[in-house]
């Protein structure tokens, strides 16, 4: 016997998009997003150990960016650049600002010498 029709209890309700509500991005911009920060943490990685005392960095990620300085296995190297991608993104608008100030177009990124 089928059962009869009734209103939709479902606990997601379909949201009617409004002009106040927030816009959310689309994976391949989250995407995007993510992998432009990754690339900053790489600007960050190839700045000698002074270049990095005058950027005043988060600890953390002053921590990641310094044990991926020393990795040089690449599968290593590569898990790492990941995490340093996922801290900046959990990183303050204040200080994500300040970090991008910093490695941004007005200062060169000289790549390290590899030993």
């Amino acid at each position: 016997m089928p059962r009869p029709l009734t209103q939709d209890t479902s606990p997601h309700p379909t949201a009617i998009p409004t002009a106040d509500a927030p816009r959310t991005l689309s994976k391949s911009q989250r995407k995007r997003d993510a992998h432009a920060l990754q690339a900053l943490g790489a600007q960050l990685v190839a700045l000698s150990a002074a270049q990095l005392a005058r950027l005043d960095l988060p600890e953390v990620l002053h921590e990641a960016v310094v044990a991926a300085q020393r990795m040089r296995a690449h599968g290593a190297r590569t898990r790492q650049m990941q995490y340093i991608g996922k801290v900046i993104r959990q990183l303050e608008p204040t200080a994500l600002s300040r970090v991008r100030a910093a490695s941004g177009p007005g200062q060169v990124v000289a790549p390290r010498p590899h030993p």
